[in-house]
This record gives C-alpha cells, sequence and structure tokens, in this order.
C-alpha cells in the first residue's frame, strides 16, 4: 500500500547542508505495524512527515494506494490527508476551547461529512472505541494526558483512514498509561489499520510487527519482530545505530 523509492531530504546547502535522508527506499503492505528506531537527527521523524506530506522530498518518490504523492500541490495532499493517512503526535493537538467530542468532529467537518447529523454519532463511536464515550463533553484541560491522547487516536480514526503515522505516541506518559495506549494500537492494528510509528523506546517497538532502525538518514536494519519480540538483539541493533 505504501512504496518509498530512493527517498532524500536535504536542508540547506554548502556548509550548512544536512542530508536527513539519504536514498532510503521501503515497501510497507496493508495491515504492517512499523516501528522506526534511531538516534537524534536519524531522519525517524523526516520519514514520517515525507510519507505524510508535511515535508517535500529533494528526491525520490512516496507512492499510496497506487499513487504518487510526493508531488502533488498542498489542495491536494489536504484531501489525502484527510481521507488516507492520520496522525497521533507525541503533543495531542487538541483544541482546548473545543470538548473531546468535538475535537473529534474535527476531520470530519473539514471533510464535509458531519452535516447531515451521522458525523456525531461516528465521532461518539470512536470514543467508545478508546473508552471515552462518557467523557465526551470534557475539554482538554479536564482531561488527563492519557486520557487526551485517546482523544487524538479517535480523531485520526474517525475517516477510517489508510494509514496511521504516529511520532512518539506515548513519548510523554509514565509506564501504565503508555502501555494502555499501545494496547489500544495494537486493537487498532488487529482491525486491519496500518501503522507507522517513530519510538526511541524500546518497550514500545515491541508491540511492532517489524523494526526498522535508521543511522544518518539510511536504513541500517529491518528485523521482523516475533511474538518473543526482539530481545536479544537490541543492544547489538541499538549499538549499530547510536
Amino acid at each position: 500500500m505504501l512504496e518509498i523509492k530512493n527517498a532524500s531530504k536535504i536542508y540547506g546547502e554548502g556548509t550548512s547542508k544536512v542530508v536527513a535522508l539519504d536514498n532510503i527506499s521501503l515497501t510497507v503492505n496493508k495491515g504492517d505495524f512499523i516501528a522506526i528506531m534511531g538516534p537524534s537527527g536519524s531522519g525517524k521523524s523526516t520519514l514520517l512527515n515525507v510519507i505524510g506530506g508535511l515535508d517535500q522530498l529533494s528526491s525520490g518518490e512516496v507512492i499510496l494506494d497506487g499513487e504518487r504523492i510526493d508531488h502533488l500541490s498542498e489542495n491536494e495532499l489536504v484531501g489525502i490527508r484527510r481521507g488516507k493517512i492520520a496522525y497521533v503526535f507525541q503533543q495531542y493537538h487538541l483544541l482546548p476551547s473545543l470538548s473531546a467530542l468535538e475535537n473529534v468532529l474535527l476531520p470530519l467537518t473539514f471533510a464535509g461529512g458531519s452535516q447531515d447529523g451521522t458525523g456525531e454519532k461516528k465521532a461518539l463511536e470512536m470514543l467508545q472505541k478508546v473508552g471515552l464515550r462518557k467523557r465526551a463533553e470534557h475539554k482538554p484541560s479536564q482531561l488527563s494526558g492519557g486520557e487526551q491522547q485517546r482523544v487524538s487516536i479517535a480523531r485520526a480514526l474517525v475517516n477510517n483512514p489508510t494509514l496511521i503515522l504516529a511520532d512518539e505516541p506515548t513519548g510523554n506518559m509514565d509506564q501504565k498509561t503508555g502501555t494502555e495506549i499501545l494496547s489500544l494500537f495494537d486493537q487498532i492494528n488487529n482491525e486491519g489499520h496500518t501503522i507507522i510509528m517513530v519510538t526511541h523506546d524500546q518497550r514500545v517497538a515491541r508491540h511492532a510487527r517489524e523494526v526498522i532502525f535508521l543511522k544518518d538518514g539510511q536504513i541500517v536494519e529491518r528485523v521482523t519482530n516475533e511474538k518473543e519480540g526482539i530481545d536479544g538483539k537490541e543492544d547489538n541493533l541499538l549499538a549499530k545505530v547510536r
């Protein structure tokens, strides 16, 4: 469903030139759950951003569901992001003046799909899915960090995206809350959603089916995450990318 061909992203020029992605090629199949790991500056978030159309490639291609999207205009990319791609960030990016329900409704509103009365029903179904139906009228300031992230996940799911991109989604959480959020991602993946998640945490990576290790903008290893996890391999792999 996703193919990245010879993707490079370069910032600046001359002595200030930074190669964030260096000729990366990658194929992602429908239903995959992939974790991307690597040290700071390895290109993890840049890779996520070029997939989602938030950053433009310097060269190469990004193909989603058979359509090349790296060269689309901003207006065309907005349409792709509304219908096929959803983001979950470390910072929840909820609008503080809106209730949980209203925040989840936003993607439907922008897509023009909330005017016949079915939008609110669908948003409430998503809040039920993440265990927050009873908190629908609460504003973000009345919710815990874990609850706010659940709202952001419900918002990501409401348009039934093909691909979910998550950037350190448990980075601000204690271990217990983070585990609950990861269990939710497991559930979402088991229902058929494709997930690509950036993380620096080995415990988070164990939830993925595959782990990709980046260093200096290049893929240095891609490991299948068996049921027993990648225990025993992590230290060597992480040492490789440090």
